[in-house]
């Protein structure tokens, strides 16, 4: 005999561990730490508000995603829906994917709101900006939440040529909120064989109106703030005191490596350092006194005729695209608070042989500007300590 509807809820109400709303409200006000809470409703029932700290994963792709976004099968995880019927054959779900601790919230989320119990909301993304991001939202790593962060983030490109012209146009299409450029030439033929940032329609503009206009008509909320101008010992307060969140390092030359990296310990903004020669590059992050500085890597600069530019030396097209993805990648991780940055760690890679390696770098206690008993304490003559 066929069963019904009512069979199937007698067996998962049987087989479902229940938690009331009151014990549920208690536990997350106590020991949050020590549960997972899963909201298994529908996404516009999600943006219409939940209790705070839930994980969203709708009923619907729990199967198919409940492995990715619930790792451990041991850990306790409580789920609701607005009832508590859904949840509950969400629970008798999990219980046959092997997880071992599942309750389900009964009732549910409506009862909640009705007893005026804390709601949060998500942010308040525009129809337009939840079709653009919408394969960031998928990701419970980023999801609304992390894209509304990346909106109001803050990020600084120095140089708006070959590694600052991928790293801007991936950042303007991740939805950064604002990027500032730093550069003070113009947009040659030359140029075009390696910065995507740019084009042949555009040549003989500042570099900064280039990329402006090619990171606006990529993404529209993307506030473009210029520099058009060398970042100098002199200016690199007043560029900094519009309070940025990481510093994207494509320079080309010692002296402004060398300041960026002062500046960025004297304020304490991670920095995203890359560099290329040939057919190599490299990618680190410096994130003040979490890890070594560039100083601490470089104590001197190598003499001139060890480190030739690019216009001197030649470089693949293809090789700023690389490493600028990569520095860009670096970027979003730090604005979200993802994964393992590049902190204490330098990823080389070689073109050629299609090989990455990653070396391990450690901080200097000696250090002149991040160590433990710095001498270098202001902005000094970096045109002369690069030449000497």
């Amino acid at each position: 005999m066929a069963r019904t509807y009512t069979d199937l809820m007698g067996e998962v109400r049987q087989s479902v561990k229940l938690i009331s709303l009151d014990d549920l409200k208690q536990r997350l006000e106590t020991a949050p730490a020590e549960f997972t809470l899963v909201d298994v409703r529908e996404k516009d029932e999600f943006r219409a508000g939940y209790i705070p700290g839930a994980l969203h994963l709708p009923r619907g792709f729990l199967e198919m995603q409940a492995e990715q976004k619930l790792p451990d099968k041991d850990r306790e995880v409580i789920l609701y829906c607005a009832g508590g019927t859904r949840s509950a054959f969400a629970a008798k779900t999990l219980q046959e994917l092997g997880y071992t601790k599942v309750q389900s919230a009964n009732p549910g989320f409506v009862r909640w709101k009705d007893l005026k119990y804390p709601v949060d909301l998500p942010p308040e993304l525009t129809p337009a900006q939840l079709d653009r991001y919408s394969r960031h939202l998928m990701l419970s790593e980023v999801g609304e939440k992390g894209q509304a962060k990346l909106l109001k983030s803050r990020v600084l490109l120095l140089g708006a040529g070959g590694l600052g012209s991928p790293a801007a146009l991936y950042l303007a299409a991740a939805g950064v909120g604002t990027i500032g450029l730093v550069d003070a030439d113009v947009v040659d033929a030359s140029n075009l064989q390696r910065q995507i940032a740019h084009a042949t329609s555009r040549l003989g503009l500042p570099k900064v109106d280039s990329a402006e206009a090619a990171l606006v008509d990529l993404n529209p909320d993307v506030k473009v703030v210029k520099y058009k101008e060398r970042l100098l010992s002199s200016n690199v307060e007043r560029i900094l005191a519009d309070k940025w969140d990481v510093i994207v390092d494509g320079c080309d030359n010692f002296p402004t490596r060398y300041l960026v990296n002062d500046a960025s310990v004297f304020h304490k903004i991670p920095v995203v350092h890359g560099s290329i020669f040939r057919f190599e590059g490299q990618v680190t992050t410096f994130k003040p006194f979490d890890g070594p500085c560039y100083r601490c890597l470089y104590p001197e600069p190598p003499p001139a005729h060890l480190a030739p530019s690019c216009a001197e030396a030649g470089v693949l097209g293809i090789l700023p695209g690389m490493v600028g993805t990569l520095q860009a990648t670096e970027a979003l991780k730090l604005l979200l608070g993802l994964g393992e940055p590049l902190i204490g760690r330098l990823l080389t890679y070689d073109s050629l042989g299609m090989k990455f390696r990653s070396l391990k770098l450690r901080r200097d206690k000696d250090c002149p500007v991040c160590g433990d008993n710095p001498t270098i304490k202001e902005y000094i003559d970096y045109e002369g300590f690069c030449a000497a």
